[in-house]
């Protein structure tokens, strides 16, 4: 099994996967993580390998700690290496956690490919697992308005932490067509 590549990009698709070049030999290697690559880069990723009948696919994490949350994900019934991508690529670890450790389902379902029935069963087979650094806000604590304009923003192709970003901190007018403008003035901003 491949564990760790270290070589140049030499080509980034907008799909989240990247032809790493390891001297000589380009690996194609689905990312988790929402950055640009840069063709020519000098990248390190520790992967993790699935070997299927019609394929070896590779996935690829800049962080050992990333990979092993990714397995602990693949860990829950319902959940595989392509819903677990999405988590992270929607989410990054510590928000993941939190949410698990909150109970949080709502936002857990957020992440595409998975809905509630899952998030139910990841918070279920997780919860005690995993540890989050960040002050975790659960979903269920943000106001209807705030919400109901996240879903509409999800709506229009902006991911959840995209979403989260722009609108951390902002107050919304109560009018709900304004408040997608502003909303929607933000994201383009970032």
């Amino acid at each position: 099994m491949i564990g760790w590549l270290s070589g140049h990009v030499l080509h980034h698709q907008n799909n989240g996967t990247i032809v790493l070049d390891v001297h000589g030999v380009g690996y194609k290697v689905h990312v988790a993580v929402g950055e640009d690559f840069v063709v020519g880069q000098s990248l390190e990723l520790f992967i993790y390998t699935v070997v299927r009948d019609d394929a070896i696919i590779l996935y690829g994490f800049k962080s050992f700690s990333d990979r092993e949350f990714f397995e602990l994900l693949l860990v829950t019934p319902g959940v595989g290496p392509s819903t677990a991508l999405a988590a992270l690529r929607t989410m990054n670890t510590d928000d993941i956690a939190g949410a698990i450790e909150a109970g949080d389902t709502k936002r857990i379902s957020q992440i595409p490919g998975i809905g509630p029935k899952t998030a139910s069963r990841i918070v279920l087979e997780l919860k005690g697992k995993v540890f989050s650094t960040s002050n975790y806000e659960p979903a269920a604590n943000l106001s209807a308005k705030t919400t109901a304009i996240e879903d509409a923003l999800r709506g229009l192709g902006y991911n959840p932490q995209e979403i989260r970003l722009a609108l951390e901190g902002v107050d919304l007018p109560d009018d709900e067509a304004t408040a997608l403008r502003e909303a929607l003035q933000l994201l383009r901003r970032k």
